[in-house]
């Protein structure tokens, strides 16, 4: 129980990967303008990249190993991704029709989000069993979550600030996340 917290704790803060692995950029930097967006984006984020994680590893123990098409995974696994994203979007389409309006264009955005692929990935080369892969999977989505939302509420902050010119824009975001990011690796001391 201790190695799923550790795992758990490790993804969500430690190896964050936004922030410490730079996967997921473009919905970080380029959605997170309004904190409710941020919100609706890593939850549909979350939900895809857990089932996404626990699909791929299904996959890649039960069919591409035992049949030696490893040379397939990342092939595949870009296939079920596609697949649950078009899943998740009919689903909340029919559920609530109005989140579906509030995440517009974000949902069908997470096809393309590479740190979906990029945690199948990650938990496979760990060597993560099914169990901890989804314990991996979900830490992974809530930090990915956290730093959009903090991300988003620093973004509605530095639209009230008064910047001097040369820092408005693409330069004060950029200098944000850096510091966040900077923030984040201070988590890499846990557990040493």
């Amino acid at each position: 129980m201790l190695d799923l917290g550790l795992i758990f704790v490790a993804a969500v803060l430690v190896n964050n990967f936004v922030l410490t692995q730079f996967l997921g950029l473009c919905p970080f930097v380029g959605v997170t303008g309004r904190l409710d967006n941020a919100l609706a984006m890593g939850a549909a984020t979350a939900f895809v990249l857990t089932l996404s994680a626990a699909v791929t590893h299904l996959l890649e123990h039960l069919v591409l190993v035992p049949l030696d098409l490893e040379y397939l995974r990342v092939l595949t696994f870009i296939v079920i991704i596609a697949s649950l994203v078009q899943l998740t979007q009919v689903t909340v389409r029919a559920i609530s029709p109005l989140l579906h309006q509030v995440l517009g264009i974000y949902l069908p955005l997470i096809t393309t989000n590479c740190a979906v692929l990029g945690v199948a990935l990650l938990s496979l080369g760990q060597g993560f069993d099914f169990v901890d892969t989804l314990v991996y999977a979900f830490g992974a989505s809530i930090g990915f979550t956290l730093v959009m939302v903090v991300f988003a509420a620093m973004r509605e902050q530095l639209v009230e600030a008064q910047l001097p010119v040369a820092f408005r824009g693409a330069p004060i975001v950029l200098l944000s996340a850096g510091l966040l990011s900077l923030a984040f690796m201070g988590f890499r001391g846990i557990g040493s």
